[in-house]
């Protein structure tokens, strides 16, 4: 186990806690865990976010964008995203100001506006009517903080799920009744309007929730995921990385562009898919075997972010071993986001 002594000498206090709690499994009473609560505010992660939230409970558009402008509702929901990751709950009173502050700009259908540029007033107007992200981002900053299963949180997971298309994934959004172009790198195999970035962040809000998690339409749209075998190594923690602020977090419709293999495999352990399934068992172990000698995976854009996403991975793999009833419907055929089209001629 040389993990736990490389992790637990981190700087960051909510990392060590986070082991102690879910690695090392110590009870809450442990003298460790309960000093490592009282530092937990001090760590530079959680201090400069506590810094930045507004006296309404929002965040500022550019503090967590990297430069990029951003509606506010929705760096709100960043923020709320990393202090929820960091252990943070709707004990803490920067947490209740934030939540609220979110479904202060709910809509009575339980979504959320269209951030920006995005947003038209009119249906008839021309560009997107609705895109699932515009209410996945609050809702996953939400249920971060173990509160989706409040009311207002629940009428947002209605929504959600009434916007995703039959074949169990989300679309790029829509314009009126018209479905919006799906991009090569956000393609879905088996779908033909199903948008990877839109399904990867509905799921992830499904994933966060204590029931939902193992409904049907969480499974579906992780073995919609799981159809796509593609392993890039470069991006393998890429979203645990963005989570603690070593990777910007701009962008809508790209926001999960990247396909990381650590984010899918937290998510096979957190709705059940198991190693039963030959994908999710070849998944496990190309991740295993890029594992370093000193039992940590480095982050290669960021190794600075590599005891990060080593905390991830090994809880991801300590859940994925614990069976589960589990059963693909997706056949396993290549895939590639840009396919060459037959000549007409």
């Amino acid at each position: 186990m040389t993990w736990a002594a490389l992790l637990l000498a981190d700087s960051s206090p909510s990392l060590r806690l986070l082991v102690l709690r879910e690695l090392l499994h110590r009870p809450e009473g442990d003298p460790e865990v309960r000093e490592l609560i009282k530092f937990r505010d001090e760590d530079p992660i959680s201090v400069l976010l506590l810094q930045l939230q507004l006296s309404d409970g929002s965040w500022k558009e550019t503090s967590l964008s990297g430069g990029a402008r951003i509606d506010r509702h929705i760096a709100t929901s960043r923020a709320l995203t990393t202090l929820g990751f960091l252990g943070y709950d709707s004990g803490h009173p920067a947490i209740k100001r934030g939540v609220e502050y979110l479904f202060s700009k709910q809509r009575h259908d339980g979504s959320w506006p269209l951030p920006g540029n995005w947003e038209r007033e009119e249906p008839t107007a021309r560009g997107y009517t609705m895109i699932p992200l515009q209410t996945a981002i609050p809702l996953r900053g939400i249920a971060a903080c173990g509160l989706g299963t409040d009311s207002r949180a629940e009428n947002a997971y209605e929504w959600l799920l009434s916007q995703g298309l039959e074949d169990g994934s989300w679309p790029t959004g829509k314009a009126g009744d018209v479905y919006g172009r799906v991009a090569g790198y956000r393609r879905l195999p088996h779908s033909r309007w199903g948008c990877r970035s839109n399904t990867t962040a509905s799921l992830i809000c499904l994933a966060l929730h204590p029931t939902r998690r193992t409904s049907s339409a969480a499974k579906r749209a992780l073995d919609m995921l799981l159809a796509r075998e593609t392993r890039e190594r470069l991006d393998l923690g890429f979203e645990v990385a963005r989570t603690v602020g070593y990777e910007k977090t701009s962008g809508f419709l790209t926001y999960h562009a990247k396909f990381d293999m650590a984010l899918v495999l937290s998510l096979c352990s957190k709705i059940g898919a198991d190693k039963s399934d030959e994908r999710v068992r070849e998944l496990i172990d190309y991740v295993t075997k890029q594992e370093g000698k000193y039992g940590l995976w480095e982050y290669l854009p960021h190794p600075e972010a590599s005891r990060w996403v080593t905390f991830d991975i090994l809880r991801s793999l300590e859940q994925l071993d614990k069976s589960t009833e589990w059963l693909t419907m997706e056949p396993r055929t290549p895939f590639s986001a840009y396919p060459k089209r037959p000549k007409r001629y």
